[in-house]
């Protein structure tokens, strides 16, 4: 289990065999490799962690001023705009979007549980949804009009 022994015994957590939490590269960072193969609408996961009242790297937010602080899995998972991860803060799940291949790391939206992030940034899932910049679902992005301007000032274009 990637879960310690004081999370409980719950036989749906993320077990060892089943996933690595791994370097995938600089951009990315860490991130959850699913080690076996999953299929749409399967449960990938059942999650647990310390709930803490502000916004940390590695939370996710489960209501206003309430995030669990996963360090040993769902606060690895990487973002996409097209997820194949869905991540239910209610009840504490990890859901299937598509049929996942082994050997694959796990990307939610971010945007799906966070009002705000702890840290905006730009994204580089290169799916045909990307959205360019990462912000929770409340928030604007701070960075956008940053990384325009300094395209345009390449090209000349100011």
């Amino acid at each position: 289990m990637l879960y310690p022994k004081e999370f409980g015994t719950n036989p749906l957590f993320p077990q060892a065999t089943d996933f690595r939490v791994t370097n995938k590269d600089e951009l990315s960072g860490s991130g959850v490799l699913a080690l076996r193969s999953f299929s749409a609408g399967e449960l990938v996961a059942v999650i647990n962690g310390e709930i803490v009242p502000e916004i940390l790297q590695h939370t996710l937010q489960i209501g206003k001023g309430k995030h669990l602080l996963d360090l040993y899995f769902a606060g690895y998972l990487l973002h996409s705009c097209t997820p194949n991860v869905s991540v239910d803060m209610q009840n504490m799940t990890v859901t299937a979007l598509a049929d996942i291949p082994a050997n694959t790391y796990l990307y939610m939206d971010y945007a799906q549980t966070e009002e705000v992030l702890y840290k905006q940034f730009p994204c580089s899932c290169n799916s045909v949804a990307c959205r360019g910049w990462i912000t929770g679902s409340l928030e604007m992005p701070t960075g956008a009009r940053t990384i325009q301007a300094e395209a345009a000032e390449a090209t000349g274009l100011t």
